[in-house]
């Protein structure tokens, strides 16, 4: 979590590492909405065909896309302004 500052507001993280989480959530929402590359039979995987299992695999994918945002964003906010420690309120 981003401490806050003076002020009591937190400070944004810079711009490039919000971008760069968009992204990371964006990628399972746009993988999931082309659905004509997966709406086939094959190939089967312990006899589920492609289009079930390639949906639960972005399951795991989009879970771990959406928590790999959410590192980035927190060490982000960590790095500008030190730990919330100690911080009075």
């Amino acid at each position: 979590m981003t401490p806050p500052t003076s002020n009591g507001r937190r400070t944004p993280p810079p711009t490039g590492i919000r971008v760069a989480a968009l992204v990371l959530v964006l990628i399972p929402v746009v993988a999931l909405m082309l659905v004509p590359t997966y709406t086939k039979q094959t190939p089967r995987l312990w006899g589920f065909p492609f289009f079930y299992w390639y949906q639960l695999m972005w399951l795991f994918l989009g879970t771990g896309c959406v928590v790999a945002a959410y590192y980035l964003l927190n060490r982000a906010g960590a790095g500008r302004g030190g730990s919330d420690e100690g911080s009075e309120r």
